[in-house]
């Protein structure tokens, strides 16, 4: 049981600490799964029932309401686009489906080589500042695609470089 071992055992007792009973920490412990895992995975569920000392229907139903928790596998880049109408007034609409043309991935799509997932989303409240997206939580604010293909190519050349 990866979140077990110790290399989460002070985040996990941080998150036990800030609350009054175990089940309440049922949320940040869905983090440290997608975490580990890339995506809140069924051994993750499992893992975080089992710690919250919850039932992993509990757990799922939890993950599955929250738009923060994937429950399907995604590239190591998580990229959100904020499509809602503010964003949209602002370009976003175009530079989303720009993106996707750029990286060969319809929405919700991973590329084949698995670094890249693209998705739209409803306001990550960053209004003032389209287009904008969420990777990996992170914000990336006021793009366009010149932007872009610079990050992604820094990124394609970061991943090619730690395969050596």
């Amino acid at each position: 049981m990866p979140l077990t071992d110790k290399k989460y055992a002070d985040r996990i007792q941080t998150a036990f600490a800030k609350y009054p009973d175990k089940r309440s920490a049922v949320m940040p412990l869905l983090y440290l799964a997608q975490e580990e895992y890339g995506w809140v995975s069924p051994e993750g569920i499992a893992e975080v029932a089992e710690l919250c000392e919850m039932d992993p229907t509990q757990v799922k139903s939890i993950a599955g309401f929250y738009t923060m928790y994937s429950e399907h596998p995604k590239g190591k880049y998580w990229l959100q686009v904020c499509t809602d109408l503010c964003c949209a007034l602002g370009g976003a609409d175009q530079f989303y489906e720009e993106l996707k043309q750029e990286l060969g991935v319809d929405d919700g799509g991973t590329t084949e080589d698995g670094l890249f997932t693209v998705e739209h989303v409803m306001c990550l409240a960053a209004c003032d500042k389209p287009p904008m997206l969420q990777c990996n939580f992170h914000y990336m604010e006021n793009l366009n695609m010149d932007k872009m293909r610079a990050w992604i190519a820094e990124k394609r050349a970061e991943a090619a470089k730690a395969k050596k």
